[in-house]
C-alpha cells in the first residue's frame, strides 16, 4: 500500500484552525481562497471548507464570497484568449444573459463556486462582479448592486465596510484582495479612468446587451499596498489553516489605508 503523505483535514480541524486564526463568531467575512493550498486530503472537499467557516461564524455571523463572472464581457476586450473582431457582435447578441443560478465563474475558485449553489446562498444582481452571502446580514450585502461602477460605493464591498468586516486571506495574497477596488473607486489618483463596459442581461425579462459605466480597475499593485499595510500597520494576523498559508484582515482598516496609499503612490 502506498504511504499516504500529510495530514488528513477535517470541518472539525478546519474549523479549530480559522479559530486559532481570529475567526469569530458573528464576524461579516470575505473570503478569498485557494482550495489545493489546503493540502491534498480534505475530507469533503471544498464543502467542508464552507460548513467549517460557518460553523465558526454561527448565526450571528456572514459568510461572503465572490463570484465573478468575467466571460459575460465585451469580447473587444477579451485578450486570454482573444477573439476575432469578426465575431464580437454575434457575441454581443447571442451570449446568454447573466443568471445568478446558471452563470459559471472565472478565476475565482471551487469554494466560492460551490458555495454559491449552497441552499440559503444568495447571489448579487450584478453580470460581472456578482458577490455570494450567507447568514445574518446575506440580503443588506447583496441587495441594491448597482450596475456602474461594481465595486464602488453601491457594491458589497462597501456594505461590508459599513459591517466594519474582515477580509479572510486562504492561501493566496493581497493581489487578490478585492476590497482593494473599493479603495481604488475612493481615491484620487493620476491616470484614474471611467470606461463604457457592457454584459448581457435580462431587462423587463428580455435579453439585452447593456452598456454601463465603469473603472479601469487595476489589482497590480494590490499585494505591495498589503506587503505595506502589513508593516505599517502590524493590523493582518498570519497563520495557517491546514497547510495553507492564511491572512485575516479588517477591510476597513486596509481599504481607508489603500486609498491613501494610491493617492500617494499610483502613477
Amino acid at each position: 500500500m502506498e504511504e499516504v503523505q500529510g495530514n488528513l483535514i477535517t470541518v472539525e480541524t478546519l474549523a479549530a484552525d480559522f479559530r486559532r486564526l481570529g475567526v469569530q463568531a458573528g464576524m461579516t467575512l470575505l473570503l478569498h481562497s485557494s482550495f489545493k493550498s489546503l493540502g491534498q486530503w480534505v475530507a469533503g472537499g471544498p464543502v467542508a471548507v464552507i460548513l467549517a467557516l460557518e460553523e465558526v461564524l454561527g448565526a450571528e455571523g456572514t459568510l461572503v464570497m465572490p463570484t465573478h463572472s468575467s466571460d459575460l464581457t465585451d469580447p473587444a476586450g477579451w485578450s486570454n484568449p482573444p477573439v476575432p473582431e469578426a465575431w464580437w457582435q454575434t457575441i454581443r447578441e447571442q451570449m446568454p444573459a447573466y443568471d445568478p443560478d446558471m452563470t459559471l465563474l472565472r478565476g475565482m475558485g471551487v469554494i466560492p463556486d460551490t458555495f454559491r449553489k449552497q441552499q440559503g446562498v444568495r447571489r448579487s444582481s450584478h453580470p460581472v462582479h456578482s458577490f455570494a452571502a450567507w447568514g445574518k446580514h446575506r440580503d443588506k450585502i447583496t441587495s441594491g448592486h448597482e450596475l456602474e461602477f461594481a465595486l464602488g460605493e453601491q457594491s458589497p464591498l462597501a456594505r461590508i465596510y459599513d459591517l466594519n468586516g474582515s477580509v479572510l486571506l486562504l492561501g493566496v495574497n493581497s493581489l487578490n484582495n478585492t476590497s482593494l477596488h473599493l479603495a481604488e473607486y475612493r481615491a484620487d489618483y493620476a491616470g484614474k479612468q471611467a470606461v463604457t463596459a457592457g454584459a448581457p442581461m435580462l431587462v423587463g425579462g428580455a435579453r439585452e446587451w447593456v452598456q454601463f459605466r465603469d473603472l479601469n480597475w487595476n489589482s497590480d499593485d494590490f499585494a505591495e499596498i498589503g506587503e505595506d499595510f502589513d508593516r505599517e500597520t502590524g493590523r493582518i494576523t498570519h497563520g495557517n489553516v491546514a497547510a495553507s498559508e492564511a491572512q485575516l484582515i479588517p477591510q476597513r482598516e486596509i481599504v481607508d489605508y489603500a486609498a491613501g496609499w494610491l493617492a500617494r503612490k499610483r502613477k
